[in-house]
């Protein structure tokens, strides 16, 4: 994502952060695809809050996360790596615990000149720092490569209450997704097993996004947590 779930792995995409899961295989050749030179070299995906969102209209989340921002910038600058451009994300998770959705604000951030290694400890380091239970991050590869193991799905046309209502209707969805991302330009976000492609398809169709003009990238997802 050239401009974008984050913290707590029991929210899942990214500060979720929710994970997908789902035991289909799908034909990758069916959807369209970016090579790694295409992509940043990695991703991101974090936030500093650590409360638990359950109202829609709570005001921290229209937080631009600024500071946050540039903080997350000298950590990556500081550690070796080169900070590239960031997003503001609008997260919707699914608690298992509390029954309900939950929110979250959280950034993306665009790495460069970085590897497996680096982009670890850089994230290890955010996660300790801003006390959170994990940080996402996805390196971008080739569709054949032996490490990739993920997808990160970017399709637009898809509404905050709408990724809501459908994680709400659907328990398959918020079962095996637990939640995803919305920029603030409506660009649905999900970081999912290269598995469960057909039903992050199928999820982001039924929310009205437009998977014609869907953007997939492969890559390795990791969660890091704070003790790395």
């Amino acid at each position: 994502m050239n401009n974008v779930t984050t913290g707590r792995p029991a929210r899942l995409l990214a500060s979720a952060v929710a994970a997908l899961l789902l035991g289909v295989v799908g034909a990758p050749s069916a959807y369209a695809s970016h090579d790694a030179q295409d992509c940043p070299a990695a991703e991101i995906f974090a936030t500093d809050n650590t409360a638990i969102i359950t109202d829609p209209d709570d005001p921290r989340l229209n937080a631009r996360l600024t500071r946050f921002g540039h903080e997350v910038r000298q950590i990556i600058r500081a550690h070796g790596a080169r900070p590239g451009d960031s997003e503001l994300l609008n997260g919707v998770f699914w608690s298992e615990e509390l029954k309900q959705a939950t929110y979250e604000r959280s950034r993306e951030f665009d790495v460069e000149r970085v590897g497996r290694d680096g982009l670890h400890h850089i994230a290890g380091v955010i996660a300790k720092q801003y006390h959170q239970e994990a940080v996402l991050t996805f390196r971008c590869l080739p569709r054949t490569s032996p490490e990739t193991d993920a997808v990160e799905i970017e399709v637009p046309g898809v509404r905050v209450g709408s990724l809501r209502e459908a994680l709400v209707a659907d328990p398959e969805a918020r079962d095996r997704l637990g939640g995803g991302s919305v920029t603030l330009d409506g660009r649905l976000v999900l970081v999912a097993p290269v598995d469960d492609l057909p039903l992050a398809h199928r999820f982001a169709t039924a929310l009205g996004a437009d998977w014609d003009r869907a953007e997939v990238r492969y890559g390795d997802r990791e969660f890091v947590t704070g003790h790395a």
